[in-house]
């Protein structure tokens, strides 16, 4: 058996050898590609027959979206809107009933509706020349601002648009057109926040009411385990219903925006 290993090994040593020599000599057969890269060609065309206008249109209206939201809370009646309905939402403890969504949209279509007749002058007096070349961007910003600063001047607080002018030690102007937008952007949202709050706390106090006379009335008979708010939120419901409290509530909105 021994001398037939020791015959065996030798020839499998030299076929092996033999066989790794023929491997590493013979040439792989090319396959074609499974996944072919297509070809990708750039062509850059000469931009010298462009419009300027209209290239400063497209970084106009870039700008303006890009400002969009901070314009739509900061400088329109949004901001009092959407917290006065958030305000009704909590005072009736009913959750997420009316939705965010639901919300929201009344929001921007009652802003919408207010700030109209302030979003036509714009049109008119800004928008319109500037689409027509009659006027350059410069011109058109300045016009633009002037129907804002006149809203917004009708419904800023003197003690809050002095507050900036203060801190900003500029001088005192002399009219809301000659007002930097920078004092009285901030002016208006405090005075917003002031209104939205102040209606939120006469929302607030006829579901208050009904909320403690439900826990007194527990109280006294002795149902200590049973949630006042599972009793009192089907009368706060009823009572809002009876009120017409949705008609109530934007009508006093549209009021506060006519002082």
């Amino acid at each position: 058996m021994n001398k037939k290993l020791a015959v065996l090994l030798p020839l499998l040593l030299i076929v092996g050898v033999w066989l790794c020599s023929a491997l590493a000599s013979a040439e792989p057969t090319p396959q074609p590609p499974t996944n072919p890269i297509p070809d990708v060609s750039f062509n850059i065309n000469n931009t010298e027959s462009a419009s300027g206008t209209n290239t400063i249109s497209i970084i106009l209206m870039l700008t303006v979206l890009s400002l969009a939201p901070a314009i739509l809370v900061l400088m329109t009646s949004f901001t009092r809107i959407v917290i006065v309905l958030g305000f009704v939402r909590t005072s009736l403890g009913t959750q997420q009933m009316p939705p965010n969504q639901v919300l929201i949209g009344l929001a921007l279509f009652l802003t919408l509706f207010v700030m109209s007749p302030t979003l036509g002058e714009i049109n008119k007096t800004a928008l319109q020349p500037y689409m027509k070349h009659e006027i350059t961007q410069s011109q058109a910003l300045e016009k633009a601002a002037v129907p804002l600063k006149q809203y917004m001047g009708r419904q800023v607080r003197e003690k809050d648009l002095q507050l900036f002018l203060d801190y900003s030690k500029a001088p005192k102007p002399a009219g809301i057109e000659d007002t930097p937008l920078t004092a009285l952007v901030p002016a208006y949202a405090i005075s917003e926040l002031k209104s939205a709050f102040q209606m939120g706390f006469m929302i607030f106090i006829p579901f208050l009411v009904i909320d403690m006379v439900i826990a007194s009335v527990l109280m006294s008979m002795g149902m200590m385990m049973l949630p006042p708010v599972m009793i009192s939120l089907p009368f706060k419901i009823l009572l809002f219903i009876l009120v017409d409290g949705w008609y109530l509530v934007v009508k006093s909105l549209l009021l506060s925006f006519n002082t």
